[in-house]
């Protein structure tokens, strides 16, 4: 089978187009046919070996010492089964699904194996498999922190970087919990975020947003790079400082693919894609995610 391997850490020329062996489920995998994954920041840091310095050693200690111990990367994906090991019993042959690999990774191939209780569940029934790859990565770990910062009805949240793959899942999930929402982006994406339900928006690039007086119960940096300084002026007392940098890696589980496929079917929640690329031109995808610019998901379409 056709996959894009990763030969060593570095720049997105150490991803290359091989040959390799089609995987064989194992008595409770599915084998599933992928029809589209995407490119996340959390694949381009694996690639480029992008960690913080208190997490290097053991990092490296867990992805490879030079090059990633599972050369196959890629975290989610939608596909159809097309092999089930013989003691499977959730899923059959011809199920449209989607998933999350996780730091199992493997989802740049056109096949990949997954264990029936993982993070699986079946494909939304009113968006296309391109679209159904694009949200498990910022759906389940914007899920995971604003869960974790106790989202309620009539909290004030903002998402900064609510233009990107977490900010555009996290901007309507936390509309869905009835937040009312600010969102923070640059001027190019004020109406995207606005379109998906944002209360507010602000261009960081034109405005402080700590500057007005407005407090809030939750702030989501989903991106990382939210100033220090700026949050502890705009959090509220005893409000809750959420980041993807350093807090945590979100759980994986079939019960949030479930939940928000459930909102998809509903038409409360919509995965934004910004690009698509064919899986020869990933090293293309790569570099342009790298550029911290994208709005939403990159998404990679299978021959």
């Amino acid at each position: 089978m056709k996959a894009i391997v990763c030969t060593k850490y570095g720049s997105p020329d150490v991803l290359r187009l091989a040959e390799v062996e089609k995987p064989a489920p194992k008595e409770h995998e599915l084998r599933i046919k992928v029809h589209a994954t995407s490119v996340t920041s959390g694949d381009c840091r694996v690639r480029s070996f992008n960690s913080p310095l208190l997490y290097w050693i053991p990092m490296r200690l867990f992805l490879g010492i030079t090059k990633p111990r599972q050369p196959i990367l890629g975290a989610e994906l939608a596909g159809e089964v097309e092999a089930v090991g013989r003691k499977v019993e959730r899923f059959k042959v011809g199920d449209p699904v989607y998933a999350s690999c996780g730091m199992r990774l493997g989802a740049y191939a056109e096949y990949v194996c997954l264990p029936e209780d993982g993070a699986v569940a079946s494909k939304p029934a009113n968006v296309s498999f391109e679209e159904a790859a694009a949200v498990p990565f910022g759906g389940m770990t914007a899920l995971h922190f604003l869960r974790k910062g106790k989202i309620r009805s009539g909290h004030n949240a903002l998402i900064y970087g609510a233009s990107g793959a977490v900010g555009t899942a996290a901007v309507q999930l936390a509309k869905h919990y009835g937040a009312v929402v600010t969102g923070v982006c640059g001027p190019s994406n004020l109406e995207l975020v606005r379109s998906l339900g944002a209360d507010k928006v602000v261009d960081y690039t034109k405005e402080d947003f700590a500057a007005g007086g407005e407090r809030y119960d939750i702030v989501f940096d989903a991106v990382g790079k939210c100033p220090k300084p700026l949050v502890r002026q705009a959090l509220a007392p005893g409000g809750a400082y959420l980041t993807v940098e350093g807090q945590g890696i979100a759980k994986e589980r079939a019960e949030d693919l479930v939940f928000l496929k459930e909102l998809i079917e509903a038409g409360k929640y919509k995965p934004v894609i910004d690009r698509r690329y064919p899986l020869e031109r990933i090293p293309e995808a790569h570099r342009y995610v790298d550029q911290g610019h994208k709005k939403g998901n990159v998404v990679i379409v299978m021959p």
